[in-house]
């Protein structure tokens, strides 16, 4: 099976013959789901992309039969009621499995991300770009989700020709590209790459005249339409072919980004600064950066790659990654780098590389051993920094040791001090972007115990802070902040209501989908209101499209019980497995004690009591700082309760009294926040 989609979407069997797709819904829906690139596209999120902000009342069965229609042309030889293996059911949606060799543009992006790296794959890149039949998915019209996928290719298209001509005349070759590279200035006017390739390649052609007369007519346009003053090559290349200089043919040794040639150490400068900027800037810096890591692998130079990987000390404030194999690949070299270097390395870069195990190796994304690992690497990278007196190593192997301190629930207090030494040391020695992590760190410990006003002077000092640092991510955070505040009031007298709480986790949800954070974003908004209707008493959230995200194990139980199908619920809470050791693992818990307790699962209630005993004086979820379930110990003595009844059970300590199950009410009724 093979799938265009550069230009109108179409499909060909293995035999070349080609697939009958149906309607334009039909293929709407493949092209989303190649868009996803393999990830799981929720039914709700496809319902949106769909019929958009209106779905009709059948939209979720229409798309059903359009899934069904589409699993029979592109297997047309399955064997009915045999699971699809290309068109996948996945969770609450759907996922292609196909290689990406067979999807066109998957092709030409893998072509163009190894001619980034090797100058020398620019043939491969040559062939994916004539794959190119007019605009990428040119017969979807009207979607909001194909327009910006549109935007993004051709952009991608843009760089890549830009690339492959430059490679070429780097190379002695070229003098063919002036047609081509004639239309694509004609048609990217504003890129002046493009301006200065056309002039190069006709200067290679033996058109100095040509040459000249392209640099002015684009030094004209700079600057009488932007204002513009031309760059540095398109100046040194007018001034070397008046120089009467010959047709550069040097190969250029260093990394290849878009449109420019930037060493491994520039490349992963700029990733670390676009780093803090979140959005697409945020994506764009953690491709960089790894291609960075890649380069300066390759040079072999050991110590050039033990800085370019630690060089990377960006503030990391969440315990789930937003790539986690990008993550994995950082810290693969990183100990490759580490075990090259032996016991007798230098123990500035030792340190570095050892903080970044421990950052990259995020909590929720990795096995129980490489957490050890981990553990291990943030221990050590402080007690080297330590040794050093080195403030801006210190912080950054601080930041592993926050990273690797959720270990099991509670722990805020802890928590709390190693936030007040990064903000402390920061502050003295003049490390901005890190004392809005220590700020950050702080307010999630002030949330977790509880202790609203210290959390909002943290929330307000940290976007003080970002207004000074061009910081625009902390304002998402702190608007989800104000968000689990709100929910917290909305129990008391005089609070606002549930719906205006549920109205600003969305606000507030609707602003992090773009800040380039998934790893955050995925699955919080549906948290986030399940412990709004917790806190009130209602049944939990069972809108179609909320995508639970990694959350829906532990929410799956309730989500059944409250729809009254019983049998299942036990079935999905025995299934559960124990929760992951992240911000969230105490509201994971607290949902399991919920569950075992409504269940009368003696056995999952005693689990869940041991494990929650220690975060007694903390609130459910609001290590995140983002939302709550309410008190730890509310949910830890209805688990108690279930585990061992209280006819049963030893007299408590004085002073041991908890929270009777009555502080959380039971769901009952329907709800609309």
């Amino acid at each position: 099976m093979r799938i265009d989609v550069l230009g109108a979407v179409r499909a060909f069997g293995d035999d070349g013959a080609p697939a009958a797709l149906g309607g334009p819904r039909h293929r709407e829906v493949l092209a989303r789901l190649v868009a996803a690139e393999g990830r799981m596209v929720t039914t709700g999120t496809l319902v949106d992309d769909l019929w958009g902000d209106e779905p009709p009342a059948r939209a979720v069965g229409a798309l059903r039969t359009f899934v069904a229609a589409l699993r029979r042309a592109l297997e047309p030889a399955r064997t009915p009621r045999t699971p699809s293996r290309v068109l996948v059911t996945e969770g609450p949606g759907y996922a292609l499995r196909l290689p990406r060799e067979d999807v066109d543009v998957h092709r030409f992006e893998d072509a163009l991300a190894r001619a980034r790296h090797t100058p020398g794959a620019v043939t491969a890149l040559g062939e994916a770009l004539t794959a190119w039949r007019g605009p990428a998915y040119a017969d979807v019209t009207g979607a909001a989700w194909a327009e910006r996928e549109r935007v993004r290719l051709e952009e991608l298209r843009a760089e890549a020709v830009e690339l492959r001509a430059r490679a070429l005349l780097d190379r002695g070759e070229g003098a063919g590209l002036v047609a081509e590279l004639g239309d694509h200035a004609a048609a990217h006017p504003w890129r002046e790459p493009a301006w200065t390739l056309l002039a190069r390649a006709l200067h290679r052609a033996g058109r100095r005249a040509d040459a000249l007369d392209t640099l002015r007519r684009a030094r004209v346009m700079l600057a009488d339409r932007l204002g513009l003053d031309p760059g540095d090559e398109l100046r040194r290349l007018e001034t070397d072919i008046l120089g009467g200089a010959a047709p550069s043919g040097a190969t250029a040794t260093t990394w290849t980004g878009p449109g420019v040639r930037l060493g491994p150490r520039t490349t992963v400068d700029l990733a670390r600064t676009l780093a803090l900027a979140g959005g697409d800037a945020l994506v764009r810096a953690r491709h960089d950066r790894l291609a960075a890591v890649r380069a300066a692998e390759r040079t072999g130079d050991l110590t050039l790659t033990a800085r370019i990987i630690g060089a990377y000390d960006v503030p990391a404030l969440w315990s789930r990654a937003d790539d986690p194999a990008q993550s994995r690949e950082v810290v693969a070299a990183a100990e490759r780098t580490l075990a090259a270097f032996g016991p007798d390395g230098p123990a500035d870069l030792t340190a570095r590389l050892l903080a970044t195990v421990a950052v990259e190796s995020r909590s929720a994304d990795v096995s129980a051993p490489e957490r050890e690992r981990a553990r291990d690497a943030a221990r050590r990278a402080e007690a080297l920094a330590r040794d050093l007196d080195d403030p801006a190593l210190l912080v950054f192997a601080l930041n592993g040791v926050f990273l690797q301190s959720f270990t099991r629930p509670g722990g805020a207090a802890e928590r709390d001090g190693v936030g007040a030494e990064i903000l402390g040391l920061s502050t003295r020695h003049g490390l901005p972007a890190f004392a809005v992590l220590g700020r950050l760190v702080r307010l999630q410990s002030a949330s977790a115990l509880g202790d609203l006003a210290a959390a909002l002077t943290h929330a307000e000092e940290a976007e003080r802070l970002a207004a000074t640092t061009e910081a625009p991510l902390v304002p998402v955070l702190t608007r989800w902040f104000r968000a689990r505040a709100a929910a917290t009031r909305s129990t008391q007298p005089g609070g606002p209501s549930a719906a205006t709480v549920a109205a600003r986790y969305r606000d507030a949800d609707e602003v992090l989908r773009t800040a380039g954070m998934p790893g955050l974003h995925r699955g919080l908004l549906p948290l986030a209101l399940l412990g709004l209707r917790l806190l009130h008493g209602r049944p939990a959230p069972a809108a179609p499209r909320l995508d639970w995200g990694p959350y829906r194990p532990w929410a799956e139980p309730l989500l059944l019980l409250d729809a009254g199908r019983t049998g299942e619920a036990r079935a999905a809470l025995a299934a559960a497995p124990a929760p992951p050791p992240d911000h969230l693992q105490e509201a994971l818990w607290c949902l399991t004690a919920r569950a075992a307790a409504r269940l009368g699962d003696r056995t999952t209630a005693a689990r869940a009591a041991e494990a929650l005993a220690p975060a007694r004086p903390e609130h459910a979820g609001a290590a995140s700082g983002l939302l709550t379930l309410g008190p730890v110990a509310s949910y830890l003595a209805e688990a108690r309760d279930c585990a061992e009844p209280p006819t049963t059970r030893p007299p408590r300590r004085p002073g041991g009294a908890e929270p009777s199950a009555d502080a959380l009410p039971r769901p009952t009724g329907q709800w609309k926040a």
